[in-house]
């Protein structure tokens, strides 16, 4: 008898971390799945779409020579209970504006986006391998395109406290673009999502 209990236990239990385990796979382009109460893909997706769109719409990027703007990343502030890294932002507002064909981003520099490998390849030239590489393949001096705007930015969140067991949770996106060389602000938007739920759900 004893053993038949111990049987039905095991097989219980099995059955149980089979049921844990099952994993779904998400349709990323038309997720239907539960909103949250923090940030998701979801919401960078649609506020960094939203945002670009809009700095198309604008003209700001239209220079009269026909010729594509370089801009440079710079810093982008988390002022949220979250810990968001900002990259994941970024990389899809580059992405955006790169497939708008008004822009070339640099890697040479920017706010975590420089990329050492432009340095790297520069230092062969004094190194002692110098010799073991074609001239020709080495980048000359002074190839490098300063970049001429900037965008940077900030998100911010506010928790309101909603009737009498719900809570309120806005996101504000902000984007800025800058000319490097006078300092002017080009362009500037600011892009909310507001998410409401239960006060008992976290946001971090």
């Amino acid at each position: 008898m004893k053993k038949s209990i111990l049987l039905c236990v095991a097989v219980v239990i099995t059955l149980a971390g089979c049921q844990s385990s099952k994993v779904e796979n998400i349709d990323m382009v038309n997720d239907d799945g539960k909103a949250v109460m923090g940030l998701d893909y979801r919401d960078f997706d649609q506020a960094a779409a939203a945002m670009v769109s809009s700095l198309v719409r604008s003209g700001s990027l239209n220079k009269k020579d026909g010729s594509r703007y370089v801009v440079a990343t710079g810093r982008i502030i988390n002022d949220t209970m979250q810990r968001i890294d900002t990259d994941q932002l970024m990389a899809k507002v580059e992405q955006e504006l790169m497939n708008s064909g008004q822009v070339a981003m640099t890697s040479a520099v920017g706010d975590k986006a420089a990329t050492s490998m432009v340095y790297e390849t520069r230092d062969l030239r004094d190194s002692e391998h110098a010799d073991e590489f074609q001239d020709s393949t080495l980048p000359a001096k002074r190839q490098l395109i300063a970049p001429e705007l900037s965008i940077s930015g900030k998100i911010l969140q506010r928790n309101v406290k909603y009737g009498s067991n719900k809570q309120q949770v806005e996101y504000y996106f902000q984007l800025r673009v800058t000319d490097l060389a006078t300092g002017l602000r080009f362009w500037q938007e600011e892009k909310i999502i507001g998410k409401r739920g239960s006060d008992k759900m976290v946001s971090w």
